[in-house]
């Protein structure tokens, strides 16, 4: 029987889980990837192994089967029971002020984060739901929160405040940062294959649905672009990011906007569909481009795709100038990986600081996508954010007797 550590990365309406052998050469092993799917009354429940084979797909009405406790069964019977599972790592979005690192999960430790969720009332609940599940259905088996914003807890404190009345910040209200784990990993993986850009001035820009820079210095967060929340900074799939609050102040006034309409025009109707009125994924709006007949919706969306290049040049420059200077700039993320286009319009517009790029590099998705000459490395790179949580779970099975 093999040891593995079960890891969560929540969604509003998914829950992505990953199996890690632990403690065979490599020390860490992806065994198992899969999903769970909720719509009204149903759950759909998929899994794979580490080369994408499909091993099982099932569904159940809710009413029937609980899907985490469908899922925790299905490793016990999986291989005949060969899975033995030591520890359970989340994704959890918000620390707070006070969750630096990693934590054990307690009842009391859960209830603090609970109380953690007006500073994410979209993410935190999404995050812990699965944490309860297991609590109730196998509550001796150890679980361990992994905080988006922990990476962050080294910006200046300059960095985090922000200029309003003492009294908000008195609450916890400053600027924290996200995207943490997926950060973590880039930041490991450049001390692998690149030091001096771990070490130096980089950029590294996890652009997804969700997107944000961070500024590496030293190896170390110093900026970033989300805040307070996941809703700041960079142009995303649906959601808005940096905006003047006086639209917000009109939409009260003049719209009569409640809170509800508010969380859904700026979370779900903004960004790259907002602007273009067709999607969210850029997928999607490149493939219109070259098929939209209808030349204001063509228009459209090009000017959601320049808008979305033109904030992330805008912010790495911002970042640049925290950092007197750039060594680097990585992409990660789905976009970030694989969005040719909107990596040659960045670092075509970053020329001005001696960025050269390799538009054949570019264009085959090359690890390094900059010109040899280039004052400014470019990097590609895959993000894995649930490695991370692996490795952070594996100190806590260690001490457990």
């Amino acid at each position: 029987m093999s040891d593995v550590v079960l890891v969560f990365n929540a969604g509003s309406s998914s829950l992505k889980f990953t199996v890690f052998q632990i403690g065979q050469n490599p020390a860490i092993q992806k065994l198992i990837k899969g999903r769970l799917e909720y719509d009204v009354d149903t759950f759909h429940f998929f899994a794979s192994d580490q080369n994408d084979q499909l091993l099982d797909r099932a569904t159940y009405p809710l009413s029937q089967k609980k899907p985490l406790e469908y899922l925790l069964d299905w490793l016990a019977d999986h291989e005949q029971g060969q899975h033995n599972i030591v520890g359970v790592g989340h994704r959890i979005v918000h620390g707070g002020p006070d969750f630096l690192a990693p934590v054990q999960v307690t009842p009391e430790i859960l209830r603090q984060l609970e109380a953690l969720t007006p500073f994410a009332p979209l993410h935190q609940p999404q995050t812990l739901a699965p944490v309860h599940a297991i609590m109730a259905y196998r509550p001796n088996l150890l679980q361990i929160a992994c905080f988006d914003t922990a990476f962050h807890r080294t910006m200046p404190e300059i960095a985090r405040l922000l200029p309003l009345p003492r009294r908000y910040g008195e609450k916890g209200i400053c600027r924290y940062g996200f995207h943490g784990l997926s950060y973590d990993f880039l930041t490991q993986r450049l001390h692998q294959i690149d030091p001096t850009l771990a070490k130096g001035r980089t950029v590294l820009a996890h652009l997804g649905s969700g997107a944000s820079l961070c500024a590496l210095k030293g190896g170390k967060s110093i900026e970033t672009t989300m805040g307070f929340s996941a809703l700041d900074g960079l142009m995303m799939g649906s959601r808005c990011g940096m905006i003047d609050p006086g639209v917000l102040l009109y939409m009260l006034r003049e719209e009569k906007a409640d809170w509800n309409t508010m969380v859904n025009t700026l979370y779900h109707q903004s960004g790259l569909l907002g602007v273009s009125g067709v999607s969210s994924d850029m997928r999607v709006l490149r493939e219109h481009m070259g098929t939209e007949q209808d030349p204001t919706l063509q228009e459209h969306i090009q000017q959601a795709l320049a808008l979305s290049a033109y904030r992330i040049v805008e912010e790495v420059g911002a970042l640049a100038a925290i950092m007197g200077g750039l060594d680097g700039l990585v992409f990660t993320a789905g976009i970030g990986e694989h969005d040719a286009l909107l990596r040659q319009d960045v670092c075509l517009a970053l020329g001005w600081l001696g960025l050269k790029l390799d538009h054949k590099a570019n264009e085959s998705h090359a690890s390094i996508i900059s010109s040899p000459d280039s004052a400014i490395r470019v990097r590609v790179e895959p993000t894995h954010e649930e490695l991370v949580i692996c490795q952070n779970v594996l100190p806590f099975v260690q001490n457990t007797p």
